[in-house]
């Protein structure tokens, strides 16, 4: 399967930069290029001067802090968008095309982003040697770890992007903005991770910011797909199950090349909760148990 979408995506990217080439000059793609490195530099700097952050802190800290920006922005555009376009397939907005060469950027520098986590995290693990041997152990482990990932970022790039651009003809501007607001529940995912680094798993902030991701989450990026299809069968005259059948096979495919990572996530996403759920329940009792030792002692 990993090795169809694979294939899959090399395809696609072919023919969608063969596409680009025809694009005019873009000016908020290389300004997106230049902002978000630019932007984690100044947050590291800030992190490691003023808040005396340890380097492998300051860096994960600084990279979901970026990331959490990067989708408040885009859900924010998203909402615009798709609020705006009262028709869902002919209305346009200025902010589709304009955003989506600032954002597409992002995932570009995420990749690395994500590589310079990894990579302090391997330093701190005692692999403190940066030979040629230990750069190609970490990229090794990194892709490894983050591979679909990093899949998903570049079909976002070399695909989705041209796609949006050149191929729409500057058609479906609604269903556009609505997968910008999938990015509504990052924000709460990077603030789950930035507590887990710093072992704030049993705090009442963790469990709260837990529900509102696992809710945010799944309407965003799991429900998100299937109302897109509804409002199509809506505006078109058909019931849901129809809707698939009504529309180009790429639509489909499309769909379920980037419904099927989110599936994913999100059942990790579900067992890691269900895991800190049980283990909290476990401590519980222990706590319970060590709690009635010395009352049953006095009363014996």
């Amino acid at each position: 399967m990993v090795g169809m979408s694979f294939v899959t995506t090399a395809v696609f990217a072919r023919m969608a930069w063969e596409q680009f080439l025809q694009i005019e000059f873009p000016y908020f793609f290389l300004l997106g290029l230049a902002a978000y490195p630019s932007f984690f530099y100044t947050v590291y700097r800030f992190l490691r001067r003023f808040g005396q952050m340890e380097e492998l802190n300051a860096v994960y800290v600084s990279a979901k802090f970026v990331s959490s920006v990067q989708a408040i922005m885009a859900s924010t555009v998203g909402y615009i968008v798709s609020s705006s376009c009262k028709h869902i397939i002919d209305d346009q907005h200025w902010l589709t095309s304009s955003y989506t060469q600032f954002a597409i950027p992002y995932f570009i520098y995420d990749i690395y982003a994500m590589f310079l986590c990894h990579w302090h995290k391997y330093r701190v693990k005692g692999h403190e040697s940066a030979g040629t041997r230990t750069l190609r152990t970490v990229v090794r482990t990194y892709l490894h770890k983050e591979f679909l990932m990093v899949v998903h970022h570049l079909f976002m790039v070399l695909v989705c992007f041209p796609m949006s651009v050149l191929w729409r003809q500057g058609k479906g501007d609604f269903f556009l903005g609505c997968m910008l607001m999938a990015e509504l529940s990052t924000p709460f995912v990077c603030l789950g991770k930035v507590l887990i680094l710093y072992k704030q798993q049993h705090t009442l902030l963790h469990k709260v910011n837990g529900i509102i991701m696992l809710i945010t989450f799944f309407c965003c990026r799991i429900l998100l797909f299937p109302y897109m299809y509804w409002v199509y069968g809506h505006y078109a005259g058909l019931p849901l199950y129809r809707v698939p059948f009504s529309i180009p096979a790429e639509y489909n495919l499309g769909s379920a090349i980037l419904m099927a990572p989110q599936v994913y996530w999100f059942g990790l996403i579900c067992r890691g909760a269900f895991r800190v759920y049980r283990s909290q329940g476990a401590a519980k009792d222990q706590v319970l148990r060590n709690g009635h030792r010395p009352e049953t002692q006095v009363l014996d």
